[in-house]
């Protein structure tokens, strides 16, 4: 076990949540972590809340590292183009590669762009997107008082880039297709709220259109919307979701349509009867934001999920299953274990705070309904499908809402 080699594709949270619980595990051997980004591992929701607001430092959100992860081979500014599954190699961007005894793809997402006339998707044009710590100190610089910036999207990073902004000085302008703010995660009662806090604020909606073009040449200066009428803009954040790092596994008859499928041991399944198996792969996880799996907690099927504590759960069940799979020992008992997980994210917009466990968005279309407080002010909103409750929103309440974590997921029942 100690000569082993593990090789960490991706170095965010999830990559050095794994390589913690490979120590945990009783893994001694070399673990090598390869990012694409020069930061050691960092906190990213912060980027479109509060460390937008009060200047972008690597220090305030990087991660505190455990002495037992000291030993770690950090090898930042080095992205993973390709690996070989058969040969157990990954491919390094400047052409060598690297052996591995066991692998962990953690490379997480990519923002979405828009693919529309106009000048470049580049921070220099005015074009940003909110992923990287890079990012979010682009961003940061352009949102001075009185800055006119147009975001196209209305889910959370989008409304909290909007909030950020305003709180900043900025002319904000929030441009989506959807009937509502952050209503495929919320419903449209609540999102509908939000939209209203959103309106007290000053931020104007422009909901149920599309972006037609950027105006500008080598920088933008304004968004043409889907029915002809033109934004003025200074600054455009393109909140419109991600896309899973998955180029570099592509070939191997793995199941990419949405991330990477994987069994309940995080496993990759190898779904091509022309790969050498077919079925899990062995000595290999998938984590974080990439990773599609099965959470029995809500039913049989498998999902992603990009919220804040999967990168640190999957993490952990990861480096689990690799450091009993290298040590040759209790195996199976680790992968049949029992193992689920209970989604959480929170979300800062303006003075409230926004608390939500489960998964909302898998509720019955009239699912959601006020279970404590009042819309208006501080509540909790519960989400059910059918006789189940999937997921809770507070907006405030936080000892309210967390009274209902353990009654999230199929089997408890829905609160009377």
């Amino acid at each position: 076990m100690a000569a082993a080699r593990v090789v960490v594709a991706g170095a965010g949270m999830a990559g050095l949540r794994t390589a913690e619980a490979l120590r945990a595990g009783g893994f001694a051997g070399e673990v090598v972590v390869l990012g694409d980004e020069p930061w050691a591992p960092y906190n990213r929701p912060p980027l479109s809340k509060e460390a937008l607001k009060g200047g972008v430092e690597h220090a305030g959100v990087a991660f505190r590292q455990r002495a037992s992860v000291a030993d770690v081979d950090w090898r930042l500014g080095t992205a993973v183009t390709g690996v070989d599954l058969h040969g157990r190699s990954v491919t390094l961007a400047d052409g060598s590669a690297l052996d591995y005894d066991a692998l962990v793809a953690a490379t997480g997402v990519s923002a979405r762009r828009l693919h529309v006339d106009g000048p470049p998707p580049e921070a220099r044009a005015g074009r940003h997107v909110v992923r990287t710590l890079d990012d979010a100190r682009a961003l940061r610089a352009e949102l001075v008082p009185g800055a006119r910036l147009v975001v196209v999207g209305a889910g959370f990073i989008g409304c909290e880039v909007a909030a950020t902004a305003r709180l900043l000085g900025c002319e904000v302008d929030c441009v989506a297709v959807d009937s509502h703010p952050m209503v495929r995660p919320l419903g449209i009662e609540l999102a509908t709220e939000l939209q209203r806090r959103h309106e007290a604020q000053g931020v104007r909606f422009h909901l149920g259109t599309g972006v037609r073009a950027f105006a500008g040449e080598e920088r933008v200066r304004g968004v043409v919307l889907s029915d002809g009428t033109e934004l003025a803009a200074d600054v455009v954040v393109e909140a419109l979701g991600s896309r899973p790092a998955t180029d570099w596994l592509e070939g191997h008859g793995l199941d990419l349509a949405d991330g990477v499928l994987t069994d309940s041991a995080l496993r990759p399944v190898v779904l091509d009867a022309a790969a050498d198996r077919v079925g899990p792969l062995d000595g290999v996880a998938v984590v974080g934001d990439l990773a599609r799996f099965p959470n029995h907690r809500f039913d049989d099927a498998a999902w992603r999920v990009e919220h804040w504590n999967i990168p640190t759960e999957t993490g952990r069940r990861a480096g689990a299953v690799l450091a009993a799979h290298l040590a040759g020992e209790g195996y199976e008992a680790v992968v049949g274990a029992d193992w689920t997980v209970l989604p959480a994210f929170w979300s800062d917009q303006y003075d409230l705070r926004l608390q939500s466990y489960g998964m909302p968005s898998l509720a019955d279309p009239d699912g959601a309904r006020v279970l404590e407080g009042d819309l208006a002010g501080e509540c909790v909103v519960g989400y059910s499908r059918g006789d189940d409750l999937v997921g809770v929103v507070g907006i405030g309440m936080l000892r309210e809402v967390n009274a209902y974590r353990d009654r999230v997921g199929r089997g408890a029942g829905v609160p009377a």
